[in-house]
């Protein structure tokens, strides 16, 4: 039995985390590749050739998949059996590991973690600390899962004390039916049932890290209730007509993964947690032979997509004005050249600041007539302008669109769907909403020639940048009639 030091697992989580961040699971990719093959909505086809056209270039290039490059989760087995060699606590040596993956020159990765939750939310400027969980066993090793989970996903997850009688089947299905696109479907579902309510929730959360088996599953048949519900809730909300990014069509999941744990007989906990495109986790064990080794999968794993470009409208930013975007059409997919700025949340909220105040923004930072992307890029490294720069989830600005459309911008570009007083305003201003694929960050990257920060330096990620695109790929998801491809996609394939 060998020594398991400090230094291997610190390396080991850093390389984990390097390798997550560019190699989707050659189980997902596989499943992506079955959903691209069946899909019949030209809109959600097109959402799944970028996704795996991004994938490929992302394991290619090593740089991540998303823009969001995840809050960590750690689940750590240590075997009493294993010796162990280390003078400080576990839980610092797994932080230094993460911040270590997250700094890498070569492949920076976005920091996204802020403490003081409640209060001024301050980044922690290396996406520590990771949330851990710890188990012991007999073995002499340490068995490690490595996951990095998007915002837009965990942001969507549920939990639920249910009564014995309940269906677990309904609960599932009505939250479904009202997730949206805001976890960036395609993904996999994490079921956790019983225990107590932290219980159900962990379970959910790795069962997220099981292998994509559903169509194994349903060719040899389930075998006992758990396996029977897993087949029923996949093919049920895939019938509900999400379909890609929202826009309709055959596979909103790719595999539903279930856990379950015994509990109290007056309750029924059950915790339900989506794992989005961006789909990254890795599991390994190490036995005191050194720091674990992560092998790069076969490039052939990746089919060649290419996008139906001739059939898509190539349009110049300058050239549009509220009195002209009425040409563009709900589910249209344009090509967009020119200038756009960025704003996310802490953006939006000072922009709002500094208009009820009365002020200008700083550096004379105009939003008029400006298309707003909802993004926080990665860094750039070598010579990118930016670094993967895919879009966040709108609805979070929504309670913004009233004052942005007072000033007047022209548009807006993000991920996912728009409640329902949004798309009022965007029909009052005759303004309009695109959005970008989600889990396409390092595609879309390549659209950005030129990147600068324009204002709010401070706000890092936050800070509003001044983008200048080529054939950036876009759908038109709310037109300036107030029609959304959120609401008309998915009731045309819904089937359920």
């Amino acid at each position: 039995m060998g020594t398991i030091t400090q230094e291997d697992i610190k390396q080991s989580i850093a390389d984990a985390i390097q390798y997550i961040s560019y190699y989707h699971p050659a189980d997902f990719v596989k499943g992506m590749i079955e959903a691209y093959k069946i899909e019949k909505s030209e809109a959600a086809k097109n959402a799944i050739g970028q996704i795996l056209i991004n994938s490929k270039m992302c394991a290619m290039g090593h740089r991540p998949l998303c823009q969001d490059t995840g809050s960590v989760n750690v689940f750590i087995k240590v075997g009493l059996k294993a010796k162990l060699e280390l003078n400080k606590e576990l839980e610092d040596i797994i932080n230094e590991g993460v911040a270590l993956g997250y700094q890498d020159p070569d492949n920076t990765l976005r920091y996204s973690i802020v403490s003081d939750p409640a209060g001024k939310r301050i980044n922690t400027k290396n996406n520590t600390p990771a949330v851990i969980h710890y188990s012991v066993n007999n073995s002499d090793e340490i068995e490690i899962t490595v996951a990095a989970k998007g915002g837009g996903s965990e942001n969507k997850s549920k939990f639920a004390v249910l009564n014995p009688s309940d269906s677990i089947y309904d609960w599932v299905m009505e939250n479904a039916r009202h997730m949206g696109a805001g976890w960036c479907p395609p993904g996999i579902i994490g079921i956790g049932i019983g225990g107590n309510p932290e219980k159900s929730m962990l379970l959910a959360k790795e069962a997220l890290m099981g292998h994509v088996d559903i169509h194994e599953l349903k060719a040899r048949g389930p075998q006992n209730a758990l396996e029977e519900l897993r087949l029923k809730l996949y093919e049920d909300i895939n019938k509900i007509g999400i379909g890609a990014q929202g826009l309709g069509g055959l596979t909103t999941v790719l595999d539903v993964k279930i856990l379950d744990y015994p509990c109290h007989a007056a309750s029924l906990p059950v915790a339900m947690i989506p794992n989005c495109a961006a789909t990254r986790h890795i599991h390994f064990t190490l036995k005191g032979d050194g720091p674990a080794v992560f092998e790069q999968p076969d490039l052939d794993l990746w089919p060649d997509i290419e996008l139906p470009m001739e059939s898509i409208k190539r349009v110049n930013i300058d050239d549009l004005n509220k009195g002209n975007l009425s040409q563009f059409k709900s589910g249209d997919t344009l090509l967009l050249s020119g200038k756009i700025l960025t704003a996310r949340d802490a953006a939006h909220k000072k922009i709002v600041e500094y208009k009820n105040a009365g002020k200008p923004l700083p550096n004379g930072v105009d939003l008029e007539n400006k298309l707003i992307y909802y993004v926080g890029p990665v860094d750039p490294v070598r010579d990118e302008a930016v670094g993967p720069a895919g879009p966040t989830t709108s609805t979070r600005m929504d309670k913004f669109t009233k004052d942005m459309m007072e000033i007047n911008i022209l548009g807006m570009i993000g991920k996912a769907e728009r409640k329902q007083p949004t798309i009022d305003l965007i029909k009052e201003y005759g303004s309009i909403y695109f959005i970008a694929t989600g889990g396409a960050a390092y595609l879309i990257s390549q659209s950005i020639k030129k990147a600068r920060v324009v204002a709010f330096e401070e706000l890092g990620m936050e800070a509003i940048y001044e983008f200048e695109v080529k054939d950036m790929p876009v759908t038109v998801a709310v037109d300036s009639s107030g029609e959304s491809i959120h609401t008309t996609g998915p009731a045309k394939w819904r089937t359920i």
